[in-house]
């Protein structure tokens, strides 16, 4: 009974955060996305410049420095107005903040799931169960290479992020003109793809 509170409990913590997630990349509130993408690009730009070690350092430090001085202005604020209301942050140190048993189990579930579904697709790419398959993953494999030599790691974390951003409200807002491009574009990657499964012997798919 325990176990099934516990679930239900998790999928609606789920769907919250999913419903936040959406309202922020499609910037429902200005101010809360705003505060958000600019921390974020604060970051990747920081680590840009300083080590991921300075970075955090200097980030805990920040952390640090307001939390004490709140704590010590509001310390010093109830002994002149003799007041006595107690640790300021007591809400947040009382906050129950444990993972269960349960929870544990369903995230190690969700991860094995992920982890056993992508080894057996690289299994099947690498040794070519599908050629067509396996010729569009080479080719984006050596697409990369170009993408790895003109960006690093972190350019393109920064690019993803603003990505993350600012495409789906440009989705949003064009979507019919934007479908109809994707759906011609597809359309000549399977005229494209068609014509070679013809040409390479081996590259047809076996009808299922």
């Amino acid at each position: 009974m325990q176990a099934s509170a516990d679930s239900t409990k998790m999928d609606c913590l789920w769907s919250n955060w999913k419903c936040q997630a959406i309202d922020l990349l499609y910037w429902r509130d200005i101010k809360q996305t705003g505060i958000m993408f600019g921390s974020l690009l604060l970051l990747l730009f920081s680590l840009t410049q300083f080590s991921v070690v300075s970075v955090v350092a200097y980030l805990a430090l920040a952390g640090l420095s307001a939390t004490i001085s709140f704590r010590i202005y509001k310390s010093v604020l109830q002994a002149v107005q003799k007041t006595d209301e107690g640790h300021p942050f007591k809400a947040y140190l009382d906050m129950e903040m444990n993972l269960s048993q349960d929870q544990i189990q369903k995230y190690t579930d969700c991860l094995q799931l992920y982890v056993n579904s992508t080894v057996k697709e690289l299994r099947r790419l690498f040794l070519v169960q599908d050629l067509v398959d396996s010729l569009k993953f080479a080719v984006l494999m050596w697409l990369l290479t170009y993408v790895g030599a003109l960006f690093n790691g972190l350019t393109l974390l920064i690019m993803a992020v603003v990505s993350m951003f600012t495409l789906p409200v440009v989705y949003d807002k064009y979507q019919a003109q934007i479908d109809q491009y994707l759906g011609l574009v597809r359309t000549h990657i399977n005229t494209v793809v068609a014509k070679i499964q013809a040409k390479i012997p081996g590259a047809k798919r076996k009808a299922e």
